[in-house]
């Protein structure tokens, strides 16, 4: 039986409806109605640039419109929309907002892990769970322009885990795990999951996003906060590579931290639906496996 993936991904903006924008294949016919169209775009979205700029950053719009217009007219189970980032190229939003080079930091650390699965003997799985539902998911939270989605792929799965053992849901801190994870972990340059895993572990815990907030950006470690422990974590385990029944039986248990390849148009634009465009093996996002259900 073909399962689907719920994942939470930390790009608040392009999974929240309300920060899209819609328009009619109309405005697209001329030139001059793009121009009115990215006109309207830029107001909606407070965009301001330079007359140069501007002239470039409508032709990679036009682009983009045209794009999610065609793709929109296929018989596909999810839908584009132009969002924030319609002026930007799959280059410049992967290098912004995909740029934790994810598996670049595996390759760098190795193999590693204890070579244990706890969920390995769990012989079915319900035929659905959403752990937002459940309440182990905090809202969406917006990474900004900060390569810093391995520290919200690891919060995720501790906060979910941490709701499940104690039925209490705290936002936790990734400003520490950007400020303070520095040995191998590299902030907004990117990091690893399991190495953000270790870190709680070795300090004891990690504080709430209330005592140190997020602020997109590198920034010295508040050794006070960070000192002030909410939740603890006893280790972590790798799901077993390549295995889909093994994430099935994870996330059935837990919502997991998982690494993704987030490069192409189809993510930058995404806006609802099932994902069902190509998957790369570039990791470069981490996000949060929140949830499965039957393709049905």
């Amino acid at each position: 039986m073909k399962k689907n993936f719920l994942l939470l991904l930390s790009l608040a903006l392009v999974f929240t409806l309300g920060n899209c924008f819609d328009f009619h294949e109309k405005e697209l016919e001329t030139e001059e109605r793009l121009w009115d169209l990215y006109e309207r775009w830029r107001s909606y979205h407070t965009v301001s640039t330079n007359l140069v700029e501007k002239h470039k950053r409508f032709n990679v719009f036009k682009a983009n419109a045209h794009y999610v217009h065609s793709f929109n007219k296929q018989d596909k189970p999810y839908k584009l929309k132009l969002n924030k980032f319609a002026d930007m190229t799959s280059h410049e939003f992967r290098s912004v907002y995909a740029g934790s080079k994810i598996k670049h930091h595996r390759m760098l650390r190795g193999v590693r892990g204890n070579g244990t699965f706890m969920y390995e003997n769990v012989e079915s799985v319900p035929p659905s769970v959403d752990w937002r539902k459940n309440g182990a998911v905090t809202d969406v939270k917006d990474q900004g322009q900060c390569g810093s989605c391995w520290a919200f792929s690891t919060v995720v799965a501790v906060e979910g885990i941490n709701h499940i053992r104690t039925n209490n849901l705290v936002s936790l801190s990734e400003q520490e795990l950007v400020d303070c994870d520095n040995t191998e972990n590299q902030g907004c340059n990117g990091g690893l999951m399991d190495l953000a895993f270790d870190f709680i572990k070795k300090k004891g815990g990690i504080t709430t996003e209330k005592n140190y907030p997020y602020t997109a950006q590198d920034g010295k470690c508040d050794y006070k906060k960070e000192n002030s422990p909410a939740v603890t974590i006893d280790g972590h385990e790798d799901v077993p590579a390549n295995d889909e029944d093994a994430m099935l039986k994870a996330v059935a248990n837990q919502p997991v931290s998982v690494a993704i390849d987030a490069g192409g148009s189809d993510f930058q634009f995404y806006s609802e639906g099932v994902f069902k465009g190509d998957c790369g093996t570039e990791l470069d996002h981490g996000s949060g496996n929140c949830g499965i259900w039957n393709n049905t």
